[in-house]
């Protein structure tokens, strides 16, 4: 969809005339024709661009800035005063439920269920004027982004650094809505539960400090992140740490340091393959560079298998000893000897934090671990007090920052780096030492019963249009992947994803939405409008506002339908019958694989055994070029080849281009894709390789009964047969079974180790062939 289409399409009515005039926009962009269109030539060459025009033109983009501001200024101010009046009035109404109970006399001034009711029903309009207000300063901001852009190419006049100062002069997009969340969720939160919200320990794990819990993580894309705060915190309340202090941005900012050895990367290697014990160390801390306290934190993975759940468990200490116990020079007796003298914590609980200390102590210094990664971002989490059943936390603004003295010194002898702290989006950091996400990371945290399912709005949540399932996503992962591509040449499996839209098309209702409102469309679609030339294809601007005022009555102008469930790139791959047989890969690297990067590593060696290993790579290139070409010789049926959509006018499941796409790894780089391998996994491979073994005994028992017994020429015949058979089977069973043995450890997603077609179908060819010969022969 072009962005003016999809901008008439997602206004919402009462902020009709406040949005960026886009088309006439537009339209000034256009200079009069050279000469007058004409039947032989419908499209004249047009003026080219003038000085005058660049001043009409930006006198129209300073008033349409200074409309677009002013109004979300106003509206902001109208929202704070609507919040504060419903902050009020909400009190009022606790205050006279609190003194109905503690005093029988005032038991008529009780508030009732209605009274309640209309106060949800004015947070509600207040949260769908939140989300109004966030969508209307997205579309607006995408729409100057765009108009620029289309200057920029029509007229080779660049305006677009020019006017990005005045964009930040008037910043109407950069306003941060965190603010009205959390106030907002605190209000919702007494009136939900009619004035005796849960109360807890707001820490919410702060005094706990080990985690098990079932966690699943999704991506949100920059226009749903204030849409998905606001449908949470009608379910559950934001978690404030300090409900006494008014809410500060770097209050949500969480930064970590993560641990790993640069040389082996083990860490790195162990948490991406999910290797049964794989731990990751990291030294975190809440706020500013000013907190002295920092948590020294483990995850550990432990595979279902072992009965055992992934746990993280963490202590706390003071920064100016984190050099000194990182180094071995500090006794983990005197990091908690304070503890232990002020006797705020139990002995118990000192003694298991010492055990910790001593372990990841040990396993940095004795692994020479450095800090290599640090992530920082903000987080809004939601929990009820006390209560960690259910946690759901969104990270928004994720950075990825190198640790390491690589190359250059950026921390010196400190565990972390001084010149940066909390100033989002740092910068003064060079491109090459910081990845800045372009998604939020939601995660929802369970501990639930088991076979007890998930609450329900939970459900709908992560199976909506709002979010992008990608499990066991890490950012300390993604971080060592993305800023070591000279040391790194094993990727997690969701890179490939980064190159697709994980936007969706709205399918069901779900969301924020007045009542009798339709979903609007999202904000930024890359669909860009620059590419067709719209100086006939655009309605004119008499058209334009007959279609902007034939809006239905409803407060938002008509949504574009979705054209059925659309699925991405990976599903459409899975289901698609047109992508192939059976073995189709969606990652290409497992199958490119093991020769090329065994080739690549043996160059990195150099040698006589890069020679070896490049000769058995031709080897292989030709025996697998040669029986491709006996498959293509050989009659059999093939797959109908599909002609162009533009030929036949259909298209393959209903959502519209057909796309097939193999992902394909960068050079000596392979894409791991997690599979999850269970010690029966082995046994059945044992198993196998002995019902193998057991059938190729008794092949060999035969042959061995006609050599003994058989007197005659087709006796001798049917034996060597059954003989070469049985052998063969042996040998091919034997290697079948190393073969399987090593891809199941180094957990290669390859099918033949799960299924052989081939083996199965040639032994028996080949005992009907023995048999055969046999009889002919003997009659």
């Amino acid at each position: 969809m072009r962005f003016g289409e999809q901008l008439r399409s997602s206004m919402i009515k009462e902020f009709y005339w406040h949005y960026i005039a886009y088309e006439d926009l537009k339209d000034a962009l256009k200079t009069p024709f050279v000469t007058e269109p004409t039947p032989a030539n419908p499209k004249p060459e047009r003026r080219p661009w003038t000085e005058e025009d660049e001043k009409r033109f930006v006198a129209l983009l300073e008033s349409e800035l200074d409309k677009v501001y002013t109004f979300q200024k106003l509206k902001r101010e109208e929202i704070i005063r609507r919040i504060q009046a419903s902050d009020r009035e909400v009190n009022e109404v606790v205050s006279r439920l609190e003194q109905s109970m503690s005093d029988p006399r005032r038991a008529a001034e009780r508030p009732t269920d209605e009274d309640f009711m209309l106060l949800e029903q004015d947070l509600s309009d207040i949260i769908a004027d939140v989300h109004d207000l966030a969508k209307f300063a997205r579309l607006n901001y995408t729409g100057f982004q765009k108009i620029i852009k289309k200057h920029d190419k029509r007229t080779r006049w660049y305006l677009k650094p020019v006017f990005a100062t005045r964009l930040n002069a008037k910043p109407f997009f950069k306003d941060n809505y965190d603010a009205f969340v959390v106030r907002l969720s605190r209000l919702y939160d007494l009136v939900r539960n009619k004035g005796n919200p849960v109360r807890g320990d707001s820490a919410a794990g702060g005094a706990q400090q080990n985690f098990i819990r079932q966690t699943t993580k999704y991506w949100v894309h920059p226009d749903n992140i204030t849409e998905l705060k606001l449908i949470i915190l009608k379910h559950l309340p934001v978690l404030v740490f300090n409900p006494s202090k008014e809410f500060e941005e770097k209050d949500t900012a969480i930064s970590s340091v993560y641990f790993d050895n640069p040389d082996t990367w083990e860490l790195y290697q162990g948490r991406l393959k999910k290797t049964e014990g794989a731990e990751a160390i990291r030294l975190r801390w809440y706020g500013g560079m000013e907190n002295d306290q920092i948590f020294v934190e483990r995850k550990t993975h432990r595979e279902d298998w072992t009965g055992e759940k992934s746990v993280k468990a963490r202590f706390p200490m003071k920064e100016k000893h984190v050099n000194a116990y990182l180094s071995g020079q500090m006794t983990v007796g005197q990091v908690f000897e304070k503890a232990r003298k002020e006797g705020k914590k139990s002995e118990q609980q000192i003694k298991d934090w010492e055990a910790l200390a001593r372990e990841i102590q040990y396993r940095v210094v004795s692994r020479q671990l450095r800090p290599v990664v640090r992530t920082f971002y903000h987080r809004t989490a939601f929990q009820l007090p006390g209560d960690a059943r259910v946690r759901i936390s969104l990270d928004t603004e994720l950075c990825m920052i190198r640790e390491d003295n690589l190359g250059r010194n950026r921390a010196g002898d400190n565990w972390r780096r001084m010149d940066i702290g909390i100033d989002f989006p740092f910068s003064q950091l060079p491109q090459e030492d910081i990845v800045r996400f372009p998604y939020a990371v939601l995660e929802v945290k369970l501990q639930t019963q088991a076979g007890q399912e998930p609450p329900q709005w939970i459900r709908d949540l992560t199976s909506s249009h709002l979010v992008e399932a990608v499990p066991k996503f890490s950012k300390f992962i993604h971080g060592c992947a993305t800023l070591f591509p000279d040391r790194i040449h094993l990727l997690p499996f969701w890179f490939p994803q980064m190159d697709v839209d994980i936007r969706k098309p709205v399918t069901r209702p779900f969301g924020i939405v007045r009542p009798a409102q339709s979903s609007s469309i999202s904000t930024t679609d890359d669909a860009d409008d620059d590419e067709t030339d719209e100086d006939e294809a655009s309605p004119t601007r008499t058209e334009r506002r007959g279609r902007q005022h034939a809006a239905p009555a409803d407060g938002r102008a008509e949504a574009i339908e979705p054209t059925g469930n659309e699925l991405d790139v990976e599903e459409r791959v899975a289901a698609d019958p047109l992508a192939g047989d059976d073995d189709y890969p969606l990652y290409d690297s497992e199958d490119e694989s093991d020769s090329a990067e065994a080739l690549e590593e043996a160059r990195r060696v150099g040698g006589l055994y890069y020679y070896r290993k490049l000769a058995n790579h031709y080897i292989n290139r030709a025996g697998y070029v040669t029986w491709e070409v006996i498959k293509f010789l050989i009659p059999r049926p093939r797959a109908t080849r599909m002609p162009p959509e533009s030929e036949t006018g259909m298209t393959v499941m209903g959502t519209g281009k057909r796309t097939v796409k193999r992902f394909i790894a960068p050079k000596g780089k392979r894409i791991h894709v997690p599979v999850r391998v269970e010690p029966k996994v082995y046994f059945a491979t044992e198993r196998t390789f002995l019902s193998w073994l057991e059938f190729s005994i008794i092949l060999g028992s035969i042959a061995a009964t006609l050599l003994n017994f058989g007197r005659d020429p087709v006796a001798m015949t049917a034996a060597w047969l059954f003989t070469a058979l049985a052998t063969a089977a042996i040998l091919y069973s034997l290697v079948l079974y190393i073969w399987r043995v090593d891809k199941i450890r180094k957990r290669r997603d390859v099918k033949r180790v799960y299924h052989e077609k081939w083996g199965p179908t040639i032994l028996c060819l080949g005992v009907l062939v023995a048999v055969i010969v046999n009889f002919s022969l003997r009659l």
